[in-house]
């Protein structure tokens, strides 16, 4: 057995359901999401396998009831983030000399269960504590989760079956080590697929991770934590410590043992985590890993050519699906003048159809922000906008937080490139519009390019390939994922590695062998068989 060479099954994209109306899986999953709506969930840390209770609480209740609770969650002190750390390096030695196939083994039966028994239950948590529609919440917490868990596994083997070249004298191999100490895994609230990978993907290289999760996604993270338990992750290999964030970071980055930081969150924190990773570099015992995926203020860029109709779709999808709270969200848009009219007409139309409200409604293709400050920030945007000179609101604008934090889709159309709404990213369902002349595209890809700070995704519509081809190069630095055709939202494991540069992030692709890459530290072997005996070389004489 010991001397078997292993192949994990091939790694197929997990087939995204469709809950049309009269469909099995509608039915179960609005039952689990009503079960789950009408009862109270408890949810204890997660350290060295054990539930820990703190007495320290907080409620939880779904952005679009937020006068329901539906569980508490219990907050960490520091005593709790040092006992996760400590958990993690004692599960260390013996979880990093496990042999990779077995490993493998847990994460393939954790994509099982999701895409099985546990589909509903992530689905449902998603839906209701993250506000997602049933599409939003399964291509999402099931499909991407299962993804993320298939791909990694196959790209785990490939990095171990990467080796240098040998010859009859000399044998050179590469040993793919875990990181020196462990991993901190940060993860947002509004992906269940991205909270599930930042700590898996690390721990499957053979890492132990203290994880944080967003306080607005650790009703989805339970369900994680069960599916990993269930398929049989030893205790200690993940840790998931909730509250606090900058208490619990200062903490994790004060340990001389910290070797990488596996980050998804806003720019600002990234930057600042950075810095104090910066200020304690004395302290480490190496130089720590940083990954990040942040950011971004993201366009669509038509040309004259562009198909109006697939352009619209693009704008409505790309903007609104989730209320905008993707950091791939188009949130800025360059029309030209010849089509412009058209194209806001189309996206209008559609507009008016859009339906607002509880995701347990699946007529509703929008419902709630995620939290109070998400809603006041939007509002603030839209009450800006109405009284500045330089835009105008052409569709939408209007907001209520009475019962969830709705803010309806919103179209903006500025005669000013650099108005603040093209250069800030607000991360909600908001999107401006900016028409230039026909003559200016080659200066308007320019603009496109230098407006913002973000580099993380883009798209060109177009049916001129030279068109086509001047803006792949002049926007070569401009999204780490660039789109033909295409709204700039949907990334496919396995298809799309996703991630940009700039103030967006380290680049490292999330679902990728690169992003893998960067949790192993290789170490190279060289064996000689016959070694010299003299020290003397030819030139010698």
């Amino acid at each position: 057995m010991s001397n078997s060479s292993f192949k994990v099954p091939y790694p197929v994209n997990e087939e995204i359901l469709n809950y049309t109306p009269k469909s099995s899986e509608k039915k179960s999953v609005l039952k689990k999401y009503k079960e789950l709506f009408n009862s109270s969930l408890e949810i204890p840390l997660w350290i060295n396998g054990e539930q820990i209770k703190t007495g320290e609480t907080e409620n939880i209740m779904p952005p679009h009831d937020h006068n329901h609770s539906i569980g508490f969650y219990h907050k960490a002190n520091e005593k709790h983030v040092r006992d996760a750390i400590e958990a993690a390096l004692n599960a260390k030695q013996k979880w990093s000399s496990m042999s990779w196939a077995s490993r493998a083994s847990i994460f393939i039966k954790a994509a099982e269960l999701i895409s099985g028994p546990y589909r509903d239950e992530i689905n449902a948590s998603t839906m209701l504590c993250q506000s997602k529609t049933i599409h939003q919440a399964e291509i999402d917490a099931a499909c991407e989760l299962i993804d993320f868990l298939r791909y990694n596994v196959y790209y785990m083997q490939e990095i171990y079956e990467k080796q240098p070249e040998s010859d009859n004298k000399v044998w050179n191999r590469l040993t793919y080590r875990p990181l020196e100490g462990f991993v901190y895994a940060i993860s947002p609230f509004n992906f269940t697929a991205i909270a599930g990978n930042l700590c898996a993907s690390a721990a499957m290289m053979g890492n132990v991770v203290v994880w944080k999760p967003s306080d607005y996604q650790i009703y989805s993270a339970k369900v994680i934590i069960k599916v990993f338990e269930e398929a049989g992750l030893p205790k200690g290999v993940i840790n998931a410590v909730f509250g606090d964030p900058e208490m619990i970071s200062n903490e994790v980055l004060k340990s001389k043992y910290f070797s990488g930081l596996h980050f998804t969150g806003s720019t600002d924190v990234f930057k600042k985590l950075w810095k104090k990773i910066g200020d304690n570099i004395e302290k480490y015992n190496s130089y720590p890993r940083i990954v990040g995926e942040t950011g971004g203020k993201d366009f669509i860029l038509a040309h004259p050519s562009a198909n109006i109709k697939a352009l619209s779709t693009a704008i409505i999808r790309g903007a609104f699906e989730f209320q905008g709270q993707k950091c791939s969200a188009a949130s800025r848009v360059y029309l030209p003048k010849s089509i412009a009219k058209k194209t806001l007409e189309t996206v209008g139309s559609e507009m008016d159809m859009l339906k607002i409200g509880s995701p347990e409604n699946f007529e509703n293709f929008i419902t709630a922000l995620i939290h109070r400050d998400a809603f006041n920030r939007l509002k603030e945007a839209i009450e800006k906008i109405k009284k500045d000179k330089d835009a105008d609101i052409i569709y939408g604008g209007e907001y209520d937080d009475s019962k969830g934090y709705f803010i309806h889709p919103t179209l903006v159309k500025t005669t000013n490139p650099n108005f603040f709404s093209m250069q800030k990213e607000l991360f909600g369902p908001l999107v401006t519009v900016y028409v230039f002349d026909d003559s200016k595209w080659i200066e308007t890809l320019d603009l496109v390019d230098k407006t913002s700070s973000y580099a993380l995704t883009g798209a060109v519509f177009s049916q001129d390939r030279y068109a086509i081809d001047e803006a792949l190069k002049a926007l070569e630095n401009s999204a780490g994922n660039f789109y033909i055709n295409d709204k700039p939202t949907g990334a496919v494991v396995g298809k799309q590695p996703f991630g940009g540069s700039r103030a967006s992030g380290t680049n490292d692709k999330a679902g990728s062998i690169y992003n893998l890459l960067r949790w192993v530290s290789p170490r190279l072997i060289k064996e000689v068989f016959v070694p010299p005996e003299s020290y003397k070389y030819p030139f010698l004489g």
